[in-house]
Parts: structure tokens; C-alpha cells; sequence
């Protein structure tokens, strides 16, 4: 219960300093779900998936602050975000290796079409980066969605592929509104759904409810 009170907080908080513009503010409670999420995995039980879910947990701690840093340093906070998905892709490889044909397919077709979508409004410098981005995600997302249907537990698999797709969203949302058209809701939509997908990533460690 202390680690849902810590990151609703935060939350609560962050999406305060974003209505008022106040910077640092955000800076400085923006890790704070992220945080109580690390705090919580500890109660999962320990394994080699745990360990993999923590490390991503904590890449995307860094991804959180260099995004919201004053300052572009928008390259430094993907390439946090990238480790986190390369650890999250580890977990999920941790416990199935099936080849799951339909996950992949389903991935590279979402990875595709934003991709497409960015690319043809023009990435300048960050062209690369942002494909190496959109490539690795799209991994990380079909492995999610490859524990789906196996002797991994459902309840798992289900909040890990939910998780993914929450993660692979917000970053969509963060493409277009940086590439393609801004919109005001963007902020509180792109931190929202993220929020969701780190929880569903980190939930998925447990394979059974909670207590």
C-alpha cells in the first residue's frame, strides 16, 4: 500500500506541475511512480525475470529524467528508454522462446506503420536513431505478446503483453505529437498511458495477485 501511495503522489504531482508549466517540479517528481514500482517488485518472487524487469524499471528511471531535463536531450532519454526495452525483451525471452509467427507479424505491422508515419514527416539527424528505437521496441513488444497462449502464467502473460502495448502507445503519442502534429493533450496522455505500461510490466513479475 505504501508504494501505491508513493506513486500516486507523484503522479498527482507531475501531472500538477505539467498543467502549471512548472519544470522543475516535474523533474523532480517525475521518477517517483517509477520508484515505487522498483520498491514494489521486490515483493515478486526472485528469478531470473525479476531481475531483467528491474534493470528496465531502472533504465527507464534515467529515460524519465533526461526527458524531462531542461534542454533537448531528447537522443540520451531514448537511448535509456532502448536498454529498458532491450531488459524488458530479456525478461520475456527469460521463460519463452517460441518463434509465435502471429505476435511477430502483429508487432512489425505496429512498428511499421508509425515508423512510416514519422519517417515520411521528415526525422532529419534522428532518423536513425528512431529506427534502431522503433525496431527494438517492436521486439520487445512481440515478445510480450509471444507469452500469450503458453505454459507461462496467464495472468503474467496477459499484464506483461498489456504492459507492452501501454509502453509501445506512449511512445507512438511521443512521435507524433514531436514529429507530426502537436497536440495540448499530448503531456497527460503520453504520461498516462506510459505509467499504466510500467505497471503492467512490472505487475506481470508477479504470477499471482498480490496480497
Amino acid at each position: 500500500m505504501g508504494w501505491l501511495v508513493l506513486a500516486l503522489m507523484g503522479a498527482a504531482t507531475f501531472m500538477y506541475g505539467l498543467s502549471v508549466h512548472a519544470t522543475l517540479l516535474c523533474l523532480l517528481v517525475k521518477p517517483m511512480p517509477v520508484l515505487a514500482l522498483l520498491g514494489w517488485l521486490h515483493d515478486a518472487p526472485p528469478g531470473e525475470y525479476r531481475r531483467w524487469i528491474s534493470l528496465g524499471l531502472i533504465f527507464s528511471l534515467g529515460g524519465d529524467v533526461l526527458l524531462a531535463w531542461p534542454g533537448d536531450l531528447f537522443v540520451f532519454g531514448l537511448g535509456a528508454f532502448l536498454l529498458a526495452h532491450l531488459a524488458y525483451l530479456k525478461a520475456y525471452l527469460s521463460d519463452c522462446r517460441r518463434p509465435a509467427l502471429v505476435p511477430l507479424a502483429a508487432a512489425l505491422f505496429i512498428g511499421a506503420l508509425l515508423l512510416g508515419i514519422l519517417v515520411s514527416n521528415g526525422l532529419g539527424p534522428l532518423l536513425v536513431p528512431v529506427i534502431v528505437y522503433g525496431l527494438v521496441i517492436s521486439a520487445m513488444l512481440w515478445r510480450a505478446l509471444a507469452r500469450l497462449g503458453t505454459e507461462v502464467p496467464k495472468r503474467s502473460a496477459l499484464l506483461a503483453a498489456a504492459g507492452a502495448l501501454g509502453f509501445v502507445f506512449s511512445d507512438s503519442l511521443i512521435g507524433i505529437n514531436r514529429f507530426v502534429a502537436p497536440f495540448h493533450a499530448a503531456p497527460y496522455l503520453i504520461i498516462i498511458s506510459y505509467w499504466l505500461g510500467q505497471w503492467g510490466i512490472t505487475a506481470s513479475a508477479f504470477p499471482q495477485k498480490p496480497h
